[in-house]
């Protein structure tokens, strides 16, 4: 089946995932793991891109972000790869590139699954046997959400702001829920989204972000051509 061309919705968010050349390190050490994060953090004010989580991982890169634009994405991915890549290589004695291929994304219903993506993005380090605990992993946007310690890259959406009325009140909300875990549907549900490039939400929020967006963005069902139905005719 063909891929689906990438779909990025402004004021929506979008789940990021980026990994290392054929499972190539792309981090090696704090230096590596703090210019990386700078210059994400340079390239997302650049290009008005609001990150609401991260991790970095050794050879994998996952964001949480809202766009203000199409080309936001886009943009801020390849500012960082011209600045990083370089530094990479030339600290290593490398050439060539250091991704695989084209970042992966998936549209986020924030209702759903905005804090579930959170969860699961600042939970990778345990799954990867990083950490034994989120909080001991220093290169997430746990620290942040958990009242631990501020992360001037992190724009807090509207949805962790809810959690509660005060600082506090959010950051122990956030760390009873982190601490429930995710369900194993909710898990398969994120990654699934991710690597085939689909919205991750309700059926009525596919739906509704399909007659926005007036393009397919689910794989049509077999023998069945997609239509875009005329507003003006309902």
């Amino acid at each position: 089946m063909a891929r689906l061309p990438r779909l990025v919705v402004p004021g929506q968010p979008h789940y990021l995932v980026q990994h290392g050349l054929n499972g190539q390190l792309v981090c090696q050490d704090a230096d590596d793991y703090q210019a990386l994060l700078g210059w994400l953090r340079s390239a997302a004010r650049s290009y008005q891109v609001a990150l609401h989580a991260y991790v970095l991982l050794p050879g994998q890169l996952h964001l949480l972000a809202t766009p203000a634009t199409t080309d936001g994405l886009g943009q801020m991915m390849q500012w960082v790869g011209r600045y990083y890549v370089p530094y990479f290589n030339q600290k290593y004695r490398r050439a060539g590139t250091l991704w695989q291929g084209r970042y992966k994304t998936a549209v986020i219903d924030a209702e759903h699954y905005l804090l579930a993506c959170c969860r699961y993005i600042e939970f990778a380090p345990v799954r990867a046997g990083q950490a034994a605990w989120p909080q001991d992993y220093p290169w997430s946007s746990y620290a942040h959400h958990a009242g631990i310690k501020p992360d001037g890259m992190i724009t807090d959406h509207p949805f962790y702001w809810a959690l509660g009325n005060t600082p506090f009140q959010r950051e122990a909300a956030y760390s009873e829920l982190a601490g429930r875990g995710l369900g194993s549907a909710e898990t398969a549900a994120i990654e699934a989204a991710v690597l085939k490039g689909w919205p991750l939400g309700s059926e009525r929020f596919k739906a509704e972000l399909q007659h926005r967006m007036k393009r397919q963005v689910l794989p049509a069902k077999r023998g069945r051509p997609f239509k875009v139905k005329d507003a003006a005719a309902e």
